[in-house]
């Protein structure tokens, strides 16, 4: 990835309504604490349709509000030709998400979509999906997620603090 400035991110998972609306919200939120992010974008979507216009997951939207973030007023949609183009950065929760954003991104724009996990912190590694499971793993989830968005927020604080020299990255 270019060493350009990250001034837009979507966060991606199966069906926009438990893990990517939660780590939107949640990456919004340790911006804000940090007194960043007033012109990033953010965003989320899902790899599939089934969800499209659904609130988020009640467990998700309980988890989230558990720590003071407010996330119900998201819906879900499906993924468009035109993110690829129109976000810096696209986190996929899991490995399929990512095989199935590659599969359909434009080559030139392949390399934007990124493992959460591995990109936050360098551990590969999936989000695991909550739908099936209790409280609980939405709990674990959220975990995952804070501790992946704090990485991720002090890695691109540093990136920005790096003057552009005009050559490509290797640590992004």
């Amino acid at each position: 990835m270019s060493a350009k400035p990250i001034n837009s991110i979507l966060f991606v998972c199966l069906g926009n309504i438990c893990r990517s609306p939660l780590a939107e919200g949640v990456f919004r939120a340790v911006l804000a604490e940090r007194g960043l992010g007033r012109n990033m974008l953010l965003d989320s979507a899902a790899t599939s349709g089934w969800e499209v216009g659904s609130a988020p997951d009640p467990r998700s939207i309980a988890v989230a509000e558990r720590h003071g973030i407010d996330i119900s007023r998201q819906r879900a949609r499906k993924v468009t030709p035109e993110d690829f183009s129109r976000f810096d950065l696209i986190l996929g929760m899991d490995r399929s998400n990512v095989a199935d954003l590659k599969a359909s991104a434009p080559a030139a724009m392949r390399d934007r979509v990124r493992l959460f996990l591995e990109f936050a912190h360098g551990e590969a590694g999936d989000v695991p999906d909550p739908y099936y499971d209790g409280a609980g793993a939405f709990a674990s989830v959220y975990r995952m997620i804070r501790e992946a968005s704090e990485a991720l927020a002090t890695r691109l604080e540093a990136r920005a603090s790096v003057p552009d020299s005009g050559q490509a990255s290797s640590t992004m």
